[in-house]
């Protein structure tokens, strides 16, 4: 294997534009290596473009994307890999030859391409495909087969996007761990998906575009912290803990369900001393403030600047 370096992908204030109309206006964010980013955006937000100006396939017409504080070059690009949306496979080509042919576009020897092969199709779960033409196989295993096209050679840098596209839930897990193992052995990952709830727990840090801008961007923590209010679950359903919940400022109740009594309240909230007044007032088998999740975030960033 051949030496890591410790780099971060820095992507410099990009701009581009496709004739008149502009496709990226200012987008602007970093990641570590061994860290997983996700850049999340509509269709049509410039997120792919954002990922092409990465690769080296389209220059910025303002910014500048660096890997290791220098420009990105033909050099460095032989070290990432990339997963388009669209099917890049050849049908008629088998798929342990397709991954190797991969591999060696990006330099690997034919014994170390083969061996990068056997230990992807056996980690995707494709062995019994192995000698067959991706054409025949089904969507979810050619997505698979992609997958691995993109990482054989163990890059530095691995940007995909919607790698879970057409995968069932076991196939989803499946690349999820081998993206979860490429992070430990360095790899920096950039990932774009509509399927949110696996990037929630796959990814470090968040960046959301739309209309070629950066709407929000951080941890899941900060763009928590930056929601204006929770909805807390409480049981029973009381009246008693329905005054209390009354009595704070801006506090609404919600549609009850299943004996829960839901309140939307301010996200500054001193939940601590909240629960003491509920327990005063009744008994309180079920205390939770719940998160916003990262969809709800996303709905909100999106919409906040249309």
């Amino acid at each position: 294997m051949r030496e890591r370096l410790l780099m971060a992908l820095e992507v410099d204030h990009v701009r581009r534009s496709f004739g008149s109309v502009p496709a990226v206006r200012d987008v602007d964010f970093s990641v570590e290596s061994g860290t997983t980013f996700g850049l999340l955006g509509p269709n049509g937000a410039g997120k792919t473009t954002t990922m092409r100006m990465i690769l080296g396939i389209l220059v910025p017409d303002g910014g500048a994307v660096r890997w290791g504080g220098k420009l990105v070059d033909r050099t460095s690009r032989r070290h990432f890999g990339y997963l388009p949306e669209e099917r890049g496979l050849y049908g008629k080509l088998k798929v342990k030859e397709q991954i190797i042919y991969f591999a060696r576009l990006h330099g690997l020897r034919s014994a170390d391409a083969a061996e990068k092969a056997d230990r992807w199709i056996a980690d995707l779960d494709l062995t019994q495909y192995a000698e067959r033409p991706c054409g025949e196989l089904s969507k979810g295993n050619q997505q698979k087969v992609q997958v691995a096209c993109a990482a054989a050679h163990d890059p530095e840098l691995l940007v995909l996007d919607e790698p879970f596209s057409g995968l069932d839930p076991v196939n989803a897990q499946t690349v999820y761990d081998k993206l979860v193992a490429l992070r430990k052995n360095g790899t920096a990952l950039v990932l774009s998906s509509h399927q949110m709830w696996q990037l929630e727990t796959l990814c470090e840090r968040f960046c959301i575009i739309a209309e070629g801008t950066v709407r929000a961007a951080g941890t899941l923590a900060s763009l928590r912290a930056t929601w204006p209010t929770r909805t807390i679950v409480v049981q029973p359903d009381d009246r008693k803990l329905r005054d209390v919940l009354a009595s704070v400022n801006d506090a609404r109740v919600l549609p009850s369900q299943s004996g829960e009594l839901r309140a939307s309240v301010p996200g500054d909230t001193d939940f601590a001393a909240l629960l003491r007044e509920l327990v005063a007032a009744a008994p309180v088998t079920r205390f939770e403030p719940l998160e916003p999740s990262l969809e709800e975030i996303y709905r909100r960033a999106i919409t906040a600047g249309a």
